[in-house]
C-alpha cells in the first residue's frame, strides 16, 4: 500500500512568515516563521560576563588574523566552562563565536595549524555537543545564527538590510556572501508549510491543490535563484577565492593543503586516546562550511523526490554507500535533521511518488496533465538552479583559481592554484579535482546534483 494512502502529515492551517503561529509539526522541529533561521535575530553577544575574554577576541578578529596576532592571543586564553550558558539562543552565540575562533586559528597563518589548543577546543566540542552538530564552523554557524537586519519590518529578505556579525576578513564581500544566503532562506520559509500540505494532498487525491503548490514551489525556487543572483553586487570573485574561501574549508580531504591528518582537538594533558605525545583528545577530518549543509535545499529536494546518490559509487559490494546529502544532514543542527528525516520516512520518494501514482493507467485526464507539468517545471527549475549555481563556482572558483594572488602561505585557495599551474589539471584532492570547502570534488558533485535532480522529472515513472 502507498504510503501517501497511510500516512499523511497534519495539515497545515497557517503560513510561516504570514502568522504568529507555526505548524506544530514545524515548532516542534525549531523550524520558525523565517523557517531554518531562528525566531529573533542571533545574540550579537554573550550577556554574561564571564565570557569577555571570547567576545573580545572575536570582536577584532579580522584585526588580529591580519596581523598574526591570533593564535598567540587565543594560546593564552583561559578554558572557559560552558556553564553560564543558559538559553539556546546563547547556545547559538557560543557557537558562532568559537566557531569563528577555530578556522581563524587554524587558517589564519602562513600554515595551517594542526592542533586546536583547549582553550577553544574544550568549551568547541561541549558547545557543539549541545547543540548536536560536529565542533567546526558549520552552515548554520556562519549563516543561519550569524547576521543582523536593520529591516524595521525585520524583513529578511530584504537583503541590503543584512550584514553579518562577524567575518574573518572584515570585507563587505565576506559579509554579502553570509547574507545572500540568510535572505534566501528567509524566502524559502513559507514554502515549508505548502509543500507539506501539497504532500498531504496527494493523499486526498485533490490534484488542483497539489498542483497550485507546485506552482508556488517553482516560483519560490525562482526566486532564490534571482536572490543568488545578486552575489556579484558586493563580493569580487578574486576576493572570495583567495581571502574568504581558505577560512571556510574544513579538515576532510585538506591534505595539500596543510591538514594530512586533520585537525588535533587538544583536551589537556592527561592519558587515554592523545596523539602520544601525553595530549589528550582527538584527531578529527570534519568537512567546512557549505550551502549543502542547507536544510532548505535538501527539504526542497525530499519534497520533489530528488535522490542522491554517492558520488561515483558504482561499487556493487558498496549499495549502502552513504551520499554527500546524506552525510551533511549531521552538520545541520540537530532539530532541522530530525525534521527532514521525519519527511524522508513519512513521504519516501516525495512527491515524485505520490505524482506517479496519480499518473498510473491509461490516458491523463486534464486534471492529471496540470499535475504532470506543475512537477516537471518544478523539477526542472530546480535543476536550473543547481546550473546557476554551477556558474557562479566557474565565476568565483574556477576562474579565480587560475589567478594565484601571491604568497599566501598555504591554505585552500593556494594549495589549488600552485597545483592547477604546476600540472595544469590536477587540483588540490587526491582524485585530481578542485576541492569544495565541505571537502567533494567539487565540479563533479555540483554537476551530479543538478543531473540527479533533472532526472526526478522524467516520466513515466512506474512505483
Amino acid at each position: 500500500m502507498s504510503p501517501y494512502e497511510t500516512l499523511p502529515l497534519p495539515h497545515t492551517e497557517t503560513s510561516v512568515g504570514s502568522s504568529d503561529t507555526v505548524h506544530p509539526l514545524l515548532q516542534e522541529h525549531a523550524i520558525t516563521r523565517n523557517g531554518f533561521l531562528p525566531e529573533t535575530q542571533p545574540l550579537g553577544r554573550l550577556p554574561h560576563p564571564y565570557y569577555s575574554p571570547w567576545e573580545s577576541l572575536v570582536g577584532s578578529l579580522a584585526a588580529s588574523i591580519q596581523d598574526r596576532t591570533l593564535r598567540p592571543q587565543v594560546d593564552r586564553l583561559p578554558v572557559l566552562s560552558t556553564e553560564y550558558l543558559t538559553t539556546e539562543p546563547e547556545w547559538r552565540r557560543a557557537c558562532v563565536v568559537l566557531g569563528f575562533l577555530t578556522h581563524g586559528y587554524v587558517w589564519g597563518g602562513d600554515v595551517a595549524a594542526e592542533v586546536l589548543p583547549p582553550s577553544i577546543a574544550v568549551p568547541l566540542l561541549a558547545v557543539s555537543d549541545h547543540l548536536g552538530i560536529p565542533p567546526v564552523a558549520t552552515y548554520a554557524c556562519v549563516n543561519l545564527w550569524n547576521f543582523r537586519s536593520t529591516s524595521p519590518a525585520l524583513d529578511l529578505t530584504d537583503l541590503d538590510a543584512l550584514h553579518a556579525l562577524h567575518t574573518f576578513t572584515g570585507t563587505r564581500d565576506e559579509s554579502w556572501f553570509y547574507v545572500v544566503s540568510v535572505a534566501m532562506e528567509a524566502r524559502g520559509a513559507a514554502i515549508i508549510p505548502t509543500m507539506l500540505d501539497a504532500l498531504a494532498s496527494l493523499t486526498a487525491r485533490d490534484l488542483p491543490a497539489a498542483t497550485a503548490a507546485l506552482a508556488s514551489l517553482t516560483a519560490c525556487i525562482a526566486a532564490l535563484g534571482a536572490l543568488l543572483a545578486r552575489m556579484d553586487e558586493n563580493c569580487r570573485p578574486l576576493v572570495f577565492y583567495h581571502r574568504i574561501r581558505p577560512f571556510l574549508a574544513g579538515s576532510k580531504n585538506m591534505a595539500a593543503a596543510g591538514l594530512p591528518n586533520g585537525v588535533f582537538y587538544h583536551e589537556g594533558d592527561g592519558d587515554g586516546d592523545g596523539d602520544g605525545d601525553g595530549r589528550a583528545g582527538q584527531w578529527r577530518q570534519l568537512r567546512g562550511g557549505s550551502n549543502g549543509q542547507s536544510s532548505l535545499i535538501q527539504f526542497l529536494d525530499l519534497v520533489l523526490g530528488v535522490e542522491h546518490t554517492a558520488h561515483g559509487n558504482s561499487n556493487p559490494d558498496k549499495p549502502q554507500e552513504m551520499s554527500f546529502h546524506e552525510e551533511v544532514r549531521g552538520y545541520m543542527p540537530a532539530p532541522h535533521r530530525r525534521f527532514l528525516q521525519h519527511v524522508a520516512e513519512t513521504y519516501p520518494g516525495g512527491m515524485r511518488q505520490g505524482v506517479a501514482e496519480l499518473l498510473e493507467g491509461g490516458r491523463l485526464s486534464v486534471e492529471q496533465g496540470r499535475l504532470q507539468d506543475a512537477f516537471q517545471t518544478a523539477t526542472r527549475t530546480l535543476a536550473e538552479f543547481r546550473n546557476q549555481h554551477l556558474q557562479m563556482v566557474a565565476r568565483y572558483i574556477i576562474i579565480p583559481s587560475r589567478q594565484p594572488n601571491g604568497d599566501q602561505g598555504v591554505n585552500l585557495a593556494t594549495a589549488s592554484s600552485r597545483l592547477k599551474t604546476e600540472s595544469g589539471a590536477k587540483m588540490a584532492t587526491s582524485g585530481g579535482e578542485l576541492t569544495g570547502t565541505g571537502g567533494t570534488a567539487l565540479l563533479p558533485f555540483l554537476k551530479q546534483s543538478r543531473d540527479e535532480t533533472s532526472r526526478a522529472g522524467e516520466f513515466p515513472c512506474r512505483v
